[in-house]
């Protein structure tokens, strides 16, 4: 196989979630691979096949079996460990010189071990956890922090970005991982901000479209900012990412942090704020929905 920006390879992609699905389309339609997948419910794969016209296969290691490069995309560690190194998992099959990318948001941790497991095989592995959400996903905008070795890593770059606006290297093994939690971070904190700052406004008597006009033209403005303002404002938190998925990735950031030694009151008290927002419902809203208990 060439590796060349337009070179076709063969491809795999585990796990056809909200996320999955549309990556691996673009895997196939923008990317021109030829693409194999598998996913748990199997009659999701044989539609992806359909519409795409790509290939179902019936474990992931019957999906990993002659492929260049091997997607996954699951829910967390214990999933993960299932596709690789479990019963019929990917690792039972993938070929000497294959990499597998992994676009789960897991831990550092597992990505290490899952490392060490594939250079066993002879294998590679990159840890590429995703930014940009369904939107990012079903547009093939996301941001893809990457953790591995960089030859294989110049090797994959061109295949991901089928599906990306934005692809780096970050560090060995785990360094994707760990740069993804620092983007959650760095979200938990700042969708807070937005959500006691759109409550002020409001008990303040304010316009806060008007507000939000002219703030975020300066220091306080961001991408929540500009495309979560007017529903938050509006109380509709049906636009992306949810809190059910923000509280995984945020008690892998914690955890994290007990084993490193970071220091994060703001986001421990943000993750029990999404706790109150589960009970009020919300486990589907999304992040925005931190407005919702502050109305309450």
């Amino acid at each position: 196989m060439e590796t060349g920006a337009f070179a076709m390879a063969k491809v795999a992609f585990i796990g056809l979630g909200v996320m999955g699905y549309p990556m691996a389309g673009h895997l196939k339609v923008r990317g021109g691979h030829e693409v194999t997948v598998y996913n748990r419910a199997a009659a999701k794969a044989e539609r992806w096949a359909t519409e795409f016209g790509g290939r179902a296969a019936a474990t992931p290691a019957e999906a990993a079996r002659g492929q260049d490069f091997v997607f996954a995309c699951v829910g967390n560690d214990d999933d993960l460990r299932s596709v690789t190194t479990g019963k019929d998992g990917a690792f039972e099959a993938i070929g000497s010189g294959a990499v597998f990318i992994d676009n789960t948001t897991a831990s550092a941790e597992v990505a290490r071990e899952l490392y060490a497991a594939a250079r066993e095989k002879g294998a590679h592995f990159i840890d590429a956890p995703v930014s940009g959400g369904q939107a990012g996903a079903e547009n093939g905008v996301l941001t893809v922090m990457c953790g591995g070795d960089t030859e294989a890593f110049d090797r994959a770059k061109p295949v991901i970005e089928a599906y990306a606006r934005m692809v780096g290297l970050m560090g060995p093994a785990g360094a994707g991982q760990l740069t993804k939690m620092i983007n959650q971070i760095c979200i938990a904190g700042l969708v807070q901000g937005l959500a006691e700052g759109i409550h002020f406004g409001k008990k303040a008597g304010l316009d806060i479209e008007k507000v939000i006009e002219v703030i975020s033209k300066g220091a306080a403005g961001s991408w929540q900012m500009e495309n979560r303002h007017k529903t938050m404002n509006a109380g509709k938190y049906d636009f992306g990412f949810a809190v059910d998925w923000m509280r995984k990735d945020l008690d892998i950031v914690l955890a994290e942090a007990r084993r490193n030694g970071a220091k994060l009151p703001v986001t421990a008290l943000v993750d029990q704020f999404y706790a109150e927002v589960q009970t009020l419902g919300g486990s589907r809203w999304d992040t925005s929905s931190l407005l919702a208990r502050l109305e309450k």
